[in-house]
């Protein structure tokens, strides 16, 4: 799988995995009804660094990196994932989340936090569990599930430092 920073012309592509997400309304907290020219305006906002994953020559996730808050938040980063239809469970996430820690890094971010993880996501809180997240709060009754009703959201969180004397994540 190959991971590259989106360019002019994905649109088209980026739109095709965001829309069935959002209309399902199950793990993301944007309107089922948002148009096309705000989902993109969304996710290819000013201050994100946008990201897609190819396979086989076809655009199997995107992913955006920014930074989670100004100031004096500045240096922890936030990321938002949405996998293509289709290819959930083939480790297109896994490989997201794990490029854009690279990158975060990189970039000079100390930390990673995930503001607003849907509990019912359990797929994606294990797997952020997995890349050493933590859950560093629960927000009860925050989400609207569709099917569920009101249930938790979860943040997340982890460092991307190293400890100096053993090596080991913070």
């Amino acid at each position: 799988m190959e991971i590259r920073a989106a360019v002019a012309g994905d649109e088209d592509s980026v739109w095709a995995i965001l829309k069935p997400v959002i209309r399902a309304g199950e793990t993301y907290a944007l309107p089922v009804e948002m148009t096309r020219a705000d989902a993109l305006d969304y996710w290819l906002a000013r201050g994100h660094r946008v990201f897609v994953a190819i396979e086989g020559g076809a655009m199997v996730g995107t992913y955006y990196l920014r930074a989670n808050q100004s100031g004096g938040g500045a240096h922890v980063a936030n990321c938002g994932y949405m996998v293509a239809q289709g290819f959930e469970g083939r480790g297109v996430a896994r490989a997201m989340c794990e490029h854009s820690l690279k990158v975060a890094r990189a970039a000079g971010f100390r930390a990673m936090q995930f503001n607003f993880v849907v509990s019912a996501n359990t797929r994606a809180v294990d797997l952020w569990r997995r890349l050493g997240f933590a859950i560093a709060g629960r927000l009860p009754r925050a989400f609207r599930h569709p099917e569920l009703g009101y249930i938790e959201a979860l943040v997340m969180f982890r460092s991307l430092e190293d400890d100096p004397a053993t090596g080991r994540n913070l």
